[in-house]
């Protein structure tokens, strides 16, 4: 039988939660580099430990964070690139992430080494719990705001909401809704492993209201697989439940989702299209348009054109009654006045405004400024019929081919793709930079800034995480090479899957890797600590079982 929900939560409700790190995990999770670090100097105040114990073998925690940091460094001194005080700067800044990564790492084991499961496994219930709440509340604004209890298929208000509902299901990290998505999908798979159908259920829900098409194929994939290879017969039916719940919300509740997925590719060759035509008009465009956009003579040529039709539409219909006798008896056509159709208010101009927003304008003003230099000859990205990601991976494969020099340690720190790289932009494609620090090294202008300009400047359509060159493999392999790669592989997926029971971590890693397909995940501080709380308690349950198992 199922494990009952009910004593979960109320243990949540009690002191049998870990508040510290509950308060912690909230903190750090948030979209605010700002708040982000204050969660690390809020922990260690409470909880001061720098005894990090590194090793060689055996480790008490992974020596991937510490190696990431020397491989920025031995590139920085091979390139002796110190003159630029910017780019001193987003050096620095990159180091900076990789050591927040490594002190949240290190409480994380503290808690877990001197708490008891049952509280930390409260402290995950307690989170997802309150993470729910919040989206919920976000999706309650948007319901009392369009009045429409199915915002998923409502149209109105310029399509302000419609299938782009679930972008603003941000959850408690107040992040981008795919950050909500991936930590919901990870709360499916622990409590699924934990045979706990109310949360479990909890947040299938919540991952489903964020509409990332993207998650939904990755935890179907993940489900699939533990359906096959690592579950019983109890886990099993939560499963299906899932899985019900999935095809519900996207046959009944945003169908128009899921039909958005499909015509993506479609909207890859329009995109391509459009930047060959774009001088090209149509004499006729004017009728598509609402009458607030058209001239004075436009909207007179408008009325004339509609009357025209109307009579033409009369005549239709007189002469096909006439020829069809039989239909002649039963229908009575009355003369009248003929009638100028009215506008479909469901069509897509009435629905649905082109806005530029400030990050696009400021977009758009970079390229212009930039439009006499070689840096964005978007050419070549017009040619095939690809998503942006994967001509992105397309992109670090062949720079990292034809500069044997980064083959090592990469480009460098900040220098061809992550957060960091978009960051220092100062454009504001990730958060605020100031202007003055600005720093754009010609390796990741050329290529992945080009990109992402290429869509971005677009219209919002384009704006999909399909066609970012967001990436962990692209931050790896371009900007710390081989080794990146290696330390990755070997410290960190390593530090996992030596453990006992691979079978029982394999879940997580296949979805954790999936999701670094799609986002700089690492700099985001966001999934990955929750990814690390959740192995950190397996590890410790394993070895806990092993050794009960040889007494």
């Amino acid at each position: 039988m199922f494990k009952p929900g009910k004593n979960k939560l109320l243990a949540v409700l009690t002191d049998q939660i870990e508040w510290k790190l509950l308060v912690f995990l909230i903190l750090f999770i948030n979209v605010k580099l700002e708040i982000k670090i204050s969660a690390i100097a809020f922990i260690y105040l409470v909880q001061s430990n720098f005894r990090f114990q590194f090793r060689f073998r055996h480790s008490r925690i992974p020596l991937f964070y510490l190696i990431m940091i020397g491989i920025a460094i031995i590139n920085r001194l091979l390139n002796g690139r110190f003159g630029n005080l910017n780019e001193n700067i987003a050096f620095v800044l990159g180091l900076t992430f990789w050591s927040l990564s490594l002190l949240a790492f290190h409480q994380l084991k503290l808690f877990v080494d001197h708490s008891s499961f049952k509280k930390i496994q409260n402290t995950i219930i307690a989170f997802f719990v309150l993470n729910a709440a919040v989206s919920f509340i976000n999706l309650g604004v948007i319901i009392w705001e369009t009045g429409s209890l199915n915002p998923y298929r409502y149209q109105g208000m310029f399509q302000k909401y419609f299938i782009g509902t679930g972008d603003n299901i941000y959850g408690i990290s107040f992040d981008v809704s795919t950050t909500n998505a991936i930590l919901n999908a990870f709360g499916v798979i622990y409590f699924i492993d934990k045979k706990n159908m109310a949360v479990t259920l909890v947040c299938m829900a919540t991952l489903l209201l964020t509409g990332s098409n993207f998650t939904n194929i990755l935890i179907t994939g993940v489900l699939l697989f533990m359906f096959l290879f690592k579950s019983n017969y109890e886990q099993k039916s939560l499963m299906l439940m899932c899985m019900f719940f999935l095809i519900v919300f996207i046959s009944r509740v945003s169908p128009e989702n899921n039909n958005y997925a499909t015509k993506y590719f479609n909207n890859s060759d329009q995109v391509k299209q459009e930047h060959k035509n774009n001088a090209i008009t149509d004499p006729l465009a004017y009728m598509e348009k609402p009458d607030s956009l058209l001239t004075d003579d436009e909207k007179k040529e408008k009325i004339a054109r509609l009357y025209l039709d109307s009579l033409g539409k009369q005549l239709k219909l007189r002469t096909y009654l006439t020829e069809n006798q039989s239909l002649k008896n039963r229908i009575v056509l009355a003369d009248t006045r003929p009638i100028i159709p009215k506008e479909n208010i469901n069509g897509e101009k009435y629905q649905r405004k082109s806005v530029t927003s400030a990050l696009q304008h400021n977009l758009i003003k970079f390229v212009k400024k930039e439009v006499n230099k070689n840096y964005f000859d978007t050419s070549r990205l017009i040619a095939g019929n690809q998503p942006g990601k994967f001509i992105a991976f397309d992109e670090t494969y062949h720079y990292i081919l034809n500069h044997p020099g980064i083959w090592i340690t990469g480009a460098g720190t900040g220098n061809f793709s992550s957060k960091l790289a978009f960051k220092t932009t100062a454009l504001g494609i990730s958060g605020h930079y100031p202007l003055k620090w600005q720093y754009i090294n010609n390796a990741f202008r050329e290529n992945h800034f080009a990109l992402y300009m290429f869509y971005f400047t677009k219209d919002a359509r384009y704006h999909s995480i399909a066609n970012t060159p967001n990436s962990v493999f692209n931050q790896l392999a371009g900007e710390y090479g081989f080794l990146g790669i290696a330390a990755y592989l070997f410290f960190y997926m390593g530090y996992f899957i030596k453990r006992k029971n691979l079978k029982a971590f394999l879940p997580y890693l296949i979805l954790l890797n999936g999701a670094f397909f799609m986002e700089y995940w690492f700099e985001q501080f966001s999934i990955v600590i929750l990814f690390e709380l959740i192995m950190l308690l397996k590890m410790k349950e394993t070895e806990h079982i092993f050794s009960n198992s040889h007494e």
